[in-house]
């Protein structure tokens, strides 16, 4: 089967996998998504590397030129995760987007369940979220545990695991959604708050492949808490829209 670049036609999705540091990891995750979304028709993979230091930009570099189903781009300085998941969206070529973090954590195997979950809801579903079961690490659990308890009590989302980042959508919704820095952890509170639903699929979590996390518990903490208040003002302001029709004359 012909991988999108090969074929000339549009893919039918685009994979992003937003990085800062992961050089050890691409090829190998690149390998898997190749795996995974192959037998599904035409697909892009859009790596965009958030001001890495390290020889991210080399690896993908390279690999860009010999897959060309693999398209990457660069932030000149870092911006945060949820402006290279919009830098992705941005310049996808498919209507239909799935997220998954580049660390090896999120399983691609799990894609092409995401993308049946979001066409079986039709175009009143907005979002196919992954919930990650199996979390590695006591603390990662127990944080993991408080932040959806209080997040889901406040913004009444219905999604036990906001912030896993296998998630799949269609680019025209997405591109609807308030855009600010940490959108990609708020993002089915935001889709419901469009008058979509959300369904779910349950997801593995793995120890990430090689090299350490880019965040930190206090990174998360306090930002965390501005996002959550200014994601409940968002869903407070929100209105109707209004029904409109063209007025003609008799």
């Amino acid at each position: 089967m012909m991988q999108n670049g090969e074929s000339g036609s549009a893919p039918r999705l685009s994979v992003i996998v937003p990085v800062k540091n992961e050089a050890q990891n691409i090829m190998p995750l690149i390998a898997e998504i190749e795996a995974a979304c192959a037998p599904g028709g035409a697909f892009e993979i859009i790596y965009v590397d958030d001001g890495s230091t390290d020889d991210t930009p080399v690896i993908l570099a390279r690999a860009a030129a010999e897959k060309p189903h693999l398209r990457a781009f660069r932030h000149a300085r870092s911006c945060g995760q949820s402006a290279a998941v919009r830098t992705g969206v941005e310049n996808a070529r498919a209507a239909i987007c799935c997220t998954l973090d580049g660390d090896g954590q999120n399983d691609p195997v799990f894609i092409p369940q995401l993308v049946a979950a979001l066409d079986a809801g039709g175009e009143s579903v907005g979002l196919a979220a992954g919930q990650r079961t199996g979390r590695h690490g006591l603390r990662k659990r127990l944080q993991s545990r408080l932040a959806n308890k209080v997040r889901g009590a406040i913004l009444k989302d219905g999604t036990r695991d906001s912030g896993c980042g296998l998630k799949a959508f269609r680019r025209a919704d997405y591109l609807r959604l308030p855009y600010f820095d940490a959108l990609h952890r708020f993002m089915p509170a935001l889709i419901r708050r469009e008058g979509l639903g959300i369904v779910h699929v349950d997801v593995v979590d793995r120890p990430r492949f090689a090299g350490v996390s880019n965040y930190g518990l206090f990174d998360r903490l306090w930002v965390g808490i501005m996002d959550l208040a200014g994601v409940w003002w968002l869903i407070r302001r929100r209105r109707s829209k209004p029904q409109v029709t063209e007025v003609t004359g008799p």
